[in-house]
């Protein structure tokens, strides 16, 4: 405990490009973890401006709106990987500090870079080429071997589902190729067994430190609900092995978020995210260190803590705005029901919460989270 009268440390001064929902949570435990915090928001309105002590108006891939948030900080982190490479780049050059880097930041932002860096390190992928037509005779090379349609990413700008293409038979993906008129990803489809996720941090020493695995439901390409633990026990261990695998090639500072495909084969690589991320949502209330604690004592420089669970079961539920508004108040009104509003204008499709329940049982933490979410006002429903 702090000695009455003795002076505090100087907190650690970190910007963040961007002001969703990600940004905000930073902010509701920054000064917990000595960090004054400011965000890059394009509008008063952003989520995180109410909880940072500090807010620039400005565009993320404009370069005086991005000193104006370097100038006051003393490094540079990221809620979203919708950011200018090269324009990162020339911050760096200005002495700049941003953690992840911009070489970091492009396995999550460039999947065609992604998918190629990690197949030749020997990371499980879905088979796949890049092209940008579809008359590339590469991609009549790999359509020829695929017995069912793949599926078309465009290598850049897609998140949440978006940018994601899934055609109904082989013959459609030239014409969908063409269609998009920019570098894609082309993979193949795989049958999934399920959907894992894991979590990692990197300090600023290298060192790295796992959260347990969790098991995540998807619809229309948006998580929708996420499990602590995974539901299968067996994949904890080569999931850690894999994400500090990942950690290690990508070397990024901070958390690293890697969503996994669990195939007959083993566990294939499916997305990577250089943050904070909704796979980790539930380590508030379920782990000793949150990810968004953790993040942020990461590209502070501070030694990491603890990732152990704290909670037997956790379940939790993103809230997506339905088609009459949402209403967080209800949702509390759940016993059980731990409620997480983003501040954000009710729109239809719009993140705007989420719901996480934990206790001793699994069925029942994961009622109370579907039945908090229902009551916000969510559009998703459970799967059976």
């Amino acid at each position: 405990m702090p000695v009455p009268g003795d002076p505090q440390p100087t907190p650690a001064r970190v910007g963040v490009v961007g002001a969703g929902q990600l940004a905000r949570m930073m902010g509701e435990v920054a000064s917990d973890v000595g960090v004054e915090l400011s965000v890059l928001a394009t509008s008063e309105d952003d989520a995180a401006v109410a909880t940072a002590d500090h807010v620039v108006i400005g565009n993320p891939g404009d370069r005086h709106a991005l000193e104006s948030l370097a100038e006051g900080v003393d490094v540079v982190t990221f809620d979203h990987e919708l950011v200018d490479l090269d324009l990162l780049e020339v911050l760096a050059r200005e002495g700049i500090t941003l953690r992840p880097d911009a070489s970091a930041l492009r396995f999550a932002v460039d999947k065609a870079y992604q998918r190629t860096r990690f197949a030749a390190h020997g990371l499980p992928v879905p088979r796949f080429v890049v092209v940008n037509s579809g008359s590339d005779p590469a991609l009549d090379a790999f359509l020829a071997e695929q017995a069912t349609a793949p599926v078309v990413k465009v290598a850049r700008g897609g998140y949440d589902g978006r940018g994601v293409f899934f055609p109904e038979r082989v013959a459609d993906v030239a014409g969908l190729v063409d269609s998009l008129g920019t570098l894609v990803v082309v993979e193949e489809r795989l049958e999934l067994r399920g959907e894992v996720a894991q979590l990692v941090v990197r300090a600023l020493d290298g060192s790295v430190a796992h959260y347990p695995l969790v098991s995540t439901v998807q619809s229309d390409g948006m998580c929708v609900e996420v499990r602590f633990p995974s539901d299968d026990p067996a994949l904890a261990a080569p999931a850690a092995q894999l994400g500090h695998r990942v950690a290690d090639l990508v070397g990024a500072i901070g958390i690293i978020a890697i969503e996994l495909f669990v195939t007959d084969a083993g566990l294939v690589v499916n997305e990577v995210a250089l943050r904070p991320h909704n796979t980790g949502h539930w380590t508030i209330e379920g782990a000793a260190t949150d990810q968004f604690a953790n993040h942020l004592r990461a590209v502070s420089g501070q030694a990491l803590g603890s990732t152990e669970p704290v909670v037997e079961h956790a379940v939790m539920v993103n809230v997506v705005g339905a088609d009459e508004p949402a209403d967080p108040g209800a949702g509390r009104g759940v016993p059980g029901a731990l409620v997480h509003d983003y501040g954000k204008a009710w729109r239809p499709g719009r993140k705007l919460g989420h719901v996480t329940a934990v206790g001793n049982d699994a069925a029942a933490a994961r009622v109370t989270a579907w039945a908090g979410a229902r009551a916000y006002g969510t559009r998703t429903r459970e799967s059976t």
